[in-house]
């Protein structure tokens, strides 16, 4: 099998690396060669944080170049457009349409770009959109948006959804693993 590569990008907080490392153990169990690097901004800070996870049936490389992303995983919006140019042609943008202002937003040195997913779609980029934060709060925690797009993730993959359910019950603390489990089938089901 080819190397797939997957791309998963967000805002420091938001449950990235939790998302990379579910993605990773799946895969891992599923018999393939599995990289997973992380990449961490100003992740404490509300920076870009980027997780690669690669897998086939021999990796070399832990890194994914641009135009080789088969999925990117978008926490928010600005973070899929800065990140659009690593997708390959025929790719998916999974993205979660919550806005999260960056610093320049904030100080009001800079106004957040309207119609991001409109002009990714008008160059011909596949973009799944969904209201994971919406999601996430009607499993019980709006911080589950990680595992809501996990769940819509699994859609295009050829890996059991009870699978993905029992690697949530591996990596995710006993207190939060039923909510977790409920975040990911609403976005397995959305």
């Amino acid at each position: 099998m080819e190397t797939k590569n997957v791309m998963i990008v967000g805002v420091g907080g938001q449950g990235s690396l939790l998302a990379s490392k579910l993605l990773g153990s799946i895969l891992t169990d599923e018999g393939y060669d599995v990289k997973v690097s992380e990449v961490h901004g100003m992740s404490q800070r509300g920076g870009s944080v980027v997780t690669y996870v690669r897998f086939g049936d021999k990796v070399y490389s832990p890194v994914v170049s641009t135009g080789e992303a088969d999925y990117i995983v978008s926490f928010e919006k600005i973070e899929a457009a800065r990140y659009a140019a690593w997708l390959k042609d025929g790719g998916r943008i999974v993205v979660n349409i919550q806005q999260i202002d960056p610093m320049p937003v904030i100080t009001g040195a800079a106004e957040y770009p309207e119609g991001i997913l409109e002009e990714l779609k008008s160059k011909g980029i596949f973009v799944d959109e969904i209201d994971a934060l919406s999601m996430a709060s009607d499993a019980g925690s709006s911080k589950a948006v990680n595992i809501v797009l996990m769940g819509r993730l699994a859609k295009y993959f050829d890996i059991g959804k009870e699978k993905w359910l029992a690697a949530i019950e591996k990596l995710v603390k006993p207190q939060f693993v039923e909510i977790n489990k409920k975040a990911f089938e609403i976005g397995y089901s959305s």
